[in-house]
């Protein structure tokens, strides 16, 4: 069905390396949350997913401005957003550069300066198998199976785990990321400073307390400093979207019904 021309669009962003197909079963299961007409898209940061022959922004404004231009050209000028990770960064800055274009946001296992200390915002401890997921010559299934252990609690292991890496793989191949690009992606997001002050647009932080890549408290203390509801998944892991779907679409549905 076409949308209605005011019915609300909500527009998806993924994470570091990450693109519009990794967020799995997800997409598909908002729209019933919503209301009759909404419109869901996922769509790539530069340097990833459709867009992985770009070369990343080294910051996280001119990032943002790319995802600005890809709606202005499918016409839409105001959106929602539902933004894990590094896309969250790109949210912000969104909402707090043009809040005239965000009707509201949803900020999803996040860590942003100068609320939380480098070591809790990546994990001192996975370093050395984050460079090993950036080597180009590395096994891509070996690579896929990191990402997987370490960003899910629910499906690091067991039966569903070897067709999530699978699909991972074949994503992979299909849109290759460059190294240098995730190192951009890296350098954006270290560099990132959000304002010290929340956006004029309203916000909601969802976090799964099993994260074991950023520290659950980076959105603990965003949602504190900013005075943001906060929505905590008991076990999910830093990929909330993969881990339990159908709770981050209920939050959604809760918060755009609030």
């Amino acid at each position: 069905m076409t949308p209605a021309p005011t019915a609300p669009t909500w527009v998806l962003l993924r994470g570091l390396t990450r693109e519009a197909g990794h967020w799995g079963a997800l997409p598909a299961l908002l729209p019933a949350a919503l209301p009759l007409g909404a419109r869901v898209l996922a769509i790539d940061l530069p340097g990833a997913g459709a867009l992985h022959a770009l070369a990343s922004p080294a910051s996280i404004r001119a990032t943002m401005e790319h995802c600005r231009a890809q709606l202005r050209a499918l016409g839409i000028a105001r959106c929602h957003l539902l933004a894990m990770s590094l896309g969250a960064m790109v949210a912000v800055e969104w909402a707090h550069r043009h809040p005239q274009e965000i009707d509201s946001a949803v900020l999803v296992n996040t860590s942003l300066r100068p609320f939380s200390a480098w070591h809790q915002r990546l994990r001192p401890r996975h370093y050395a198998a984050l460079l090993g997921v950036l080597w180009p010559w590395r096994d891509a299934r070996v690579r896929e199976a990191t990402v997987l252990r370490l960003t899910s609690r629910h499906h690091a292991t067991g039966t569903a785990a070897p067709g999530i890496v699978a699909d991972w793989v074949a994503l992979r191949e299909r849109h290759p990321v460059a190294t240098a690009n995730a190192l951009r992606q890296l350098f954006a997001a270290a560099r990132y400073r959000a304002p010290a002050e929340a956006p004029r647009v309203p916000l909601q932080v969802l976090v799964g307390a099993g994260d074991g890549l950023v520290d659950p408290g980076c959105s603990r203390r965003l949602a504190q400093a900013w005075r943001l509801p906060l929505a905590e998944h008991p076990t999910a892991g830093h990929d909330l979207a993969l881990d339990d779907p159908r709770w981050v679409v209920a939050q959604v549905e809760k918060f755009n019904a609030a």
